[in-house]
């Protein structure tokens, strides 16, 4: 039988309680690190030769959903009442609503080194060490809307634009594309400055600090934010029912992409899964 996946807004206090105390038992075992790691190995840019599954390419919805589905796993075999939450960025706006809250993932960091320093991640707690990072940082950081330089939330109107597009992917299947559902969501827009991140890429700039960069995992609102993004794909999906994820065949050979992205029954490393096996997760979870 299906899961249940709600808005983090609905969550009862027992909820959140149980939440929050599988994510720091994860982490008190060893396990959350090895997220974290997964995710810098496999953030891969377009300026980087090798292939790319997380990011910048059409498996960065698949990708990213079985990720969701690996980290809910092991949060259930700590408590099987636990699933992902998901964070409506378009409606919980503010830097004190839901998820900002004291009883789950805490507010914003301090104005002098952006370190979190309530909830129950804050690094003078003990059980929010960051060991897996890009800088040598050990505490949580947060810039909640870039007090320097104040950036806003996408709203529902920068979602509906990627959602009525058709078409899942186009050549050449990267950061640059301006058609297609897929960048339109994960946001690598033209230009420079704010309006160059868009959607799923702003939500990123827009928490700042660990949020910002392959280290992204250390700060727990990851599952959130990308619950939501997946949640935004399974609206796609209903709504265009005769699309499906492209390409359909690996770029031929001599063409800048060949070995680059994956296909639809090609495996998305580290697994051996497709993205045409991730399309539907109906009988897995469903979202309240």
């Amino acid at each position: 039988m299906a899961y249940i996946r709600k808005d983090v807004s609905t969550l009862t206090v027992a909820e959140r309680r149980r939440l929050v105390r599988a994510l720091l038992e994860l982490k008190r075992r060893g396990e959350y690190d090895e997220f974290v790691r997964m995710h810098i190995d496999h953030y891969e840019s377009d300026g980087e030769g090798g292939l790319r599954t997380a990011h910048m390419a059409p498996s960065f919805l698949p990708w990213h959903r079985r990720f969701l589905l690996e980290l809910e796993d092991a949060l259930r075999r700590i408590d099987p009442s636990v699933t992902v939450p998901y964070w409506d960025w378009t409606r919980d706006r503010t830097t004190t609503s839901a998820p900002w809250t004291a009883d789950l993932l805490g507010g914003n960091g301090r104005r002098s080194d952006r370190q979190v320093t309530t909830g129950p991640f804050a690094y003078a707690n003990g059980g929010w060490t960051i060991t897996e990072g890009v800088t040598d940082v050990e505490f949580l950081t947060r810039d909640l809307g870039r007090a320097r330089d104040p950036i806003a939330l996408p709203t529902g109107a920068d979602v509906e634009r990627a959602l009525k597009d058709p078409v899942y992917d186009v050549s050449p299947w990267d950061s640059t594309v301006t058609r297609g559902f897929r960048n339109k969501l994960e946001g690598w827009g033209t230009g420079r400055g704010s309006t160059a991140w868009l959607n799923h890429n702003r939500v990123h700039r827009w928490v700042g600090g660990a949020m910002v960069g392959g280290a992204s995992v250390n700060d727990p609102v990851f599952w959130l934010h990308h619950a939501f993004v997946d949640l935004l794909w399974t609206r796609w999906q209903r709504r265009h029912r005769e699309h499906r994820y492209l390409p359909a065949r690996p770029p031929l050979p001599g063409s800048d992409q060949h070995g680059r992205v994956v296909a639809r029954h090609q495996t998305m490393p580290p697994w051996d899964v497709t993205p045409e096996q991730m399309q539907d997760v109906g009988r897995i979870y469903r979202y309240a």
